[in-house]
């Protein structure tokens, strides 16, 4: 069981109390648009990126109703509907709401919950409870109202992908327990599975009570020493400390079928398709795409998850591995009659122009939002991006308009970020930047040089 809080902790921040930090979290939500170039945006919090088939309907129609129609995957595998009419007033969040995408008004901004995707699906522990738990906790609280939009919780399945991406507080699952991280510390705290979420709430709300005076939105703008005296106290009430370091390179599910172990046969090479995993170029899905999406989940599963890589898990079952399903793992002939769902699901999501297997040029790229859908954006870095797609390449790249590299993945990639000067080009490994290589007003060199850094 989790300790009592300590009575020397300072007090939490009222429901309706005051920080250093009000009004300035310009972070977008339902609630409060975000005014761009092509119009309003909204962004939708999708906890874990778990949407039924019935409200990826309703996201569509909120789209189609009130903006260009399109929807936009992010790095946080949560929705942006975008050209919203600066007219539209409370329209959207009311169809949310109805469709239950907006449990809590106060909270829409704080649901900033990130998910293995493949959790349950390829033989990692499901996070599902741990998911509706902690959703309903921070929903429930009035002091997690105050967190930013920009702070992050992470359910890692114990694959180390989720992990990887530097949340500010991330529930590793690990046998029967799970350990929880604050931050990017490599010490994290050993306790009882059951007790993750509540742990994860109370570390966040003693992150507002340390942050009230520096002004820091998530755990990494704290000053070191006031970092260090959060982690104390969060020690003080979760439990023992293990050395565990987080990883550096966040691995996006490889688009394709996802198989685990057939638990259904005594064969203990046999596996079955539990879902399939696709790609979206540049995070844009427009209509035609969505409902694609929506049909073939609703065929199947019901359900979709949204990745923070810009991709999209619709989980099974689809049966056993086809002729072009069978996985490299199992011995088994493919079977025939059910053995075609996942290939076809697959064939009509790639005539759609998404990602489907590893061999498309788009595997790895990725874009911001650039010209002309943001004013700082010095271009329009997702045509460029498009002209310079070729092979495939080992590193992922990600294309920014500005230097504020909106969306940037994390781990190890190549930055192509527009400047003054050229684009700007470099290879990114954590904290590590590698030496510069700038490009100027040319397309042909910009694109050998992208495909070259990318190799």
């Amino acid at each position: 069981m989790l300790a009592a809080m300590p009575d020397s902790a300072p007090s939490p921040l009222s429901a309706g109390g005051t920080s250093p930090r009000d009004g300035g979290d310009a972070c977008p939500g339902t609630l409060r648009l975000h005014r761009a170039d092509d119009g309003a945006l909204a962004r939708v919090r999708i906890p874990g990126g778990v949407l039924s088939a019935d409200r990826a309907d309703a996201l569509l129609a909120v789209a189609g109703r009130f903006g260009d129609g399109e929807l936009h995957l992010t790095s946080r595998g949560n929705v942006q509907l975008r050209g919203l009419d600066a007219e539209c007033g409370g329209g959207p969040a009311e169809l949310l709401g109805a469709a239950g995408l907006l449990p809590s008004a106060a909270h829409e901004r704080a649901r900033n919950i990130v998910a293995s995707p493949l959790a349950g699906l390829d033989g990692s522990p499901p996070v599902g409870g741990w998911l509706s738990e902690l959703d309903s906790l921070v929903c429930g609280s009035a002091a997690a109202a105050a967190l930013s939009g920009r702070f992050l919780f992470a359910l890692d399945s114990g694959r180390g992908d989720v992990d990887a991406l530097g949340a500010d507080m991330t529930l590793i699952a690990e046998g029967g327990d799970c350990l929880l991280r604050v931050g990017a510390a490599d010490e994290v705290f050993r306790l009882p599975s059951a007790d993750g979420p509540r742990a994860a709430l109370l570390a966040a709300e003693l992150f507002l009570r340390a942050a009230r005076d520096s002004g820091a939105w998530r755990v990494k703008d704290l000053p070191d020493d006031v970092r260090t005296a959060l982690v104390r106290a969060v020690g003080a009430t979760v439990g023992p400390v293990v050395h565990r370091p987080r990883p550096r390179t966040a691995k996006a599910p490889a688009p394709g079928p996802v198989t685990a172990p057939d638990s259904s046969t005594p064969a203990t090479t046999a596996t079955t398709v539990t879902a399939i995993s696709v790609g979206v170029p540049l995070g844009r899905l427009v209509p035609a795409q969505w409902r694609l999406l929506t049909e073939t989940a609703r065929r199947y599963g019901n359900e979709l998850r949204l990745t923070p890589w810009r991709g999209i898990v619709i989980p099974g079952p689809f049966g056993p591995p086809g002729p072009s399903t069978q996985s490299a793992q199992s011995t088994q002939p493919a079977q025939s009659g059910q053995s075609g769902r996942a290939a076809e699901a697959l064939d009509a999501l790639a005539a759609a122009g998404l990602i489907t297997g590893p061999d498309s040029p788009w595997t790895g790229v990725g874009a911001c939002i650039g010209h002309p859908g943001c004013a700082k954006s010095l271009s329009d870095v997702r045509a460029e991006a498009g002209a310079a797609v070729g092979p495939v390449g080992r590193l992922p790249v990600y294309w920014s308009g500005c230097e504020r590299r909106c969306g940037h993945p994390h781990g190890e990639w190549i930055d192509v970020v527009v400047t003054p000067e050229g684009h700007r080009i470099s290879h990114v490994r954590g904290e590590h930047r590698d030496p510069r290589t700038v490009v100027r007003n040319d397309p042909a060199a910009l694109a050998s040089a992208v495909s070259g850094a990318r190799a």
